[in-house]
């Protein structure tokens, strides 16, 4: 199993190729029908990549980067935002319409503009800090997660508050200390007595 650095390069390659398909089937002035059937697939791709990559992905480079990991995983989350509005825009408007292409190119230059960001910082800063073991781990389960959610079954796809998001993840990897304010160890006095 490739490690999930790998796995997401693959989905942007992906993604990639199905935006240049939907540029030839723009060019060729194709019927509803063609559009909706690569479109599907790929807005539905979309959609489970980001969810997969804020639940396994974020979470561990924010506990294994060292490359400010928070502005990183800020800039990820609100370009998720902007990805899933652009396909709901899209999926708003009949297929083909001015409308839906809108959306449509909307959610590709955010989908373009996150891309860039995470494979020129998160994923090289991840693949730094990180084992192997780790990113193998969390390769397999990026895996299963989007097998189990293929074309976004059973997922909440809305948007996220990206300083929450970040700030909920912190709380995981640094809980608040203890409330009574004891900083003792708890292991009494050195002194003789």
């Amino acid at each position: 199993m490739p490690d999930i650095t790998q796995l997401i390069l693959d989905d942007h390659e992906w993604f990639r190729r199905r935006f240049a398909e939907l540029d030839e089937l723009r060019a060729a002035e194709a019927d509803p029908a063609s559009l909706r059937s690569l479109w599907r697939p790929l807005a539905d791709l979309l959609d489970v990549h980001a969810e997969a990559e804020e639940r396994i992905f974020y979470p561990q480079l924010l506990r294994k980067g060292e490359n400010d990991p928070e502005e990183e995983t800020l800039d990820a989350i609100g370009d998720h935002n902007d990805i899933r509005d652009g396909v709901r825009t899209a999926d708003r408007h009949p297929v083909g319409s001015a409308g839906w292409w809108e959306g449509v190119d909307a959610a590709r230059a955010a989908n373009d503009e996150h891309m860039g960001e995470e494979e020129n910082e998160g994923l090289p800063d991840f693949r730094l800090n990180a084992p192997t073991g780790l990113r193998d781990s969390l390769g397999t389960q990026f895996t299963e997660f989007k097998a189990r959610h293929k074309g976004t079954r059973g997922l909440d796809v809305t948007d996220k508050d990206p300083e929450e998001y970040v700030a909920s993840i912190e709380r995981e990897i640094r809980p608040p200390s203890d409330s009574s304010g004891d900083v003792s160890l708890g292991i009494g006095s050195l002194r003789t007595r």
